[in-house]
C-alpha cells in the first residue's frame, strides 16, 4: 500500500492507495494552518494508526503539490511513516506523460499525475475538471499528452466574495437548491452561486471540445466539490473525487520501477 499526499493551497488529502485504484483511508487536513515537521508527524501518525497503517503496511510515499514551502516540511515527516522511498512528483520526474505545453516547469503536479491518472484508467481523450481552490480544465489526449488547459475561479471563490465584499447578504451553505428561483435571500445565492458554478463548467466544457477538435472527449469531474457538483452537469460523464490520489499512485509505481 502506498501513502499518497496531494497538497493543494487550501487543504491537503491524505489516502492510502492499494493496487493503485482502491482507496482504503482518506483524510483532509488544512494546509493553511503553519505546521512543523514535528507537528505534521504527529497528526498523520495518528490519523494513520486510528485507520489501522502502520509503517509496516506502507510501501512507499508519493507528494504532488503546488505548496513548496509545505513539501519541504513534509518530506522529512513521510520518511518516518513509510518503509521505502519518498516520492514527490514535479515536471522534471520520468513518467509516461507529456506535457505539450510552452512551459512544462510550470504545470502543477496535480496536473502530471490527472494526466497519468486519465492515460492508464480511462484510454481516451479526457477533459480532467478538477474542483478545487481553483477550478482547472486538462486537456488529456489518450497517449496520456498533457495538451494544456484552463483555470478559473475556484467554486467557493463567489461564496466568498458575496460574504466579504456586501453589508447585507449572508454567508451560504454550497449546496443544490431545491429551485432556481428563490423566495428568499439566502435561497437566491444558493442558486446563483450553485447553478452559477455548473452552468459555466457545461459552457467551458463545451468550448474546449470544440476548439480541441474532439467532440466525443470523457469528461471526468474531480476534486472535493465533484460528487455534489458533477450530477448537474450535462457535459459530465463520470464523477472521480480520487483521481489525483490514484494519479499518485500510478506514479509511485512508476517511479519505483513497476510500472503497471
Amino acid at each position: 500500500m502506498q501513502l499518497v499526499v496531494d497538497v493543494g493551497n487550501t487543504e491537503t488529502v491524505v489516502g492510502v492507495v492499494e493496487d493503485v485504484s482502491e482507496l482504503r483511508g482518506h483524510w483532509r487536513i488544512s494546509t493553511k494552518v503553519p505546521r512543523t515537521s514535528d507537528e505534521y508527524g504527529y497528526l498523520l501518525r495518528g490519523l494513520l494508526r486510528e485507520a489501522g497503517f502502520g509503517r509496516e503496511t506502507l510501501t512507499r510515499a508519493v507528494v504532488g503539490s503546488v505548496v513548496p514551502a509545505a513539501t519541504e516540511v513534509l518530506r522529512p515527516t513521510l520518511d518516518g511513516l513509510v518503509h521505502g522511498p519518498v516520492f514527490v512528483v514535479d515536471p522534471g520526474v520520468s513518467l509516461p506523460v507529456r506535457l505539450d505545453v510552452d512551459e512544462p516547469r510550470t504545470v502543477g503536479a496535480d496536473r502530471i499525475v490527472n494526466t497519468l491518472a486519465a492515460r492508464e484508467l480511462f484510454h481516451r481523450d479526457t477533459v480532467v475538471v478538477d474542483l478545487g481552490t481553483a477550478t482547472t480544465y486538462d486537456c488529456i489526449t489518450a497517449e496520456g499528452v498533457f495538451e494544456g488547459g484552463v483555470i478559473a475561479p475556484g467554486v467557493s471563490a463567489g461564496l466568498e466574495w458575496l460574504a466579504g465584499r456586501t453589508a447585507k447578504l449572508p454567508a451560504v451553505e454550497f449546496a443544490p437548491p431545491s429551485r432556481v428561483v428563490g423566495k428568499r435571500t439566502e435561497a437566491c445565492i444558493q442558486s446563483g452561486i450553485f447553478y452559477g458554478v455548473v452552468d459555466a463548467l457545461d459552457g467551458m466544457v463545451e468550448r474546449i471540445r470544440r476548439e480541441w477538435g474532439r467532440a466525443d472527449a470523457l469528461v471526468v469531474a474531480t476534486g472535493g466539490y465533484a460528487p455534489l457538483v458533477g450530477p448537474h452537469c450535462r457535459t459530465v460523464e463520470r464523477v472521480e473525487p480520487w483521481l489525483t490520489l490514484y494519479g499518485l499512485a500510478l506514479a509511485g509505481r512508476h517511479l519505483a520501477g513497476e510500472g503497471r
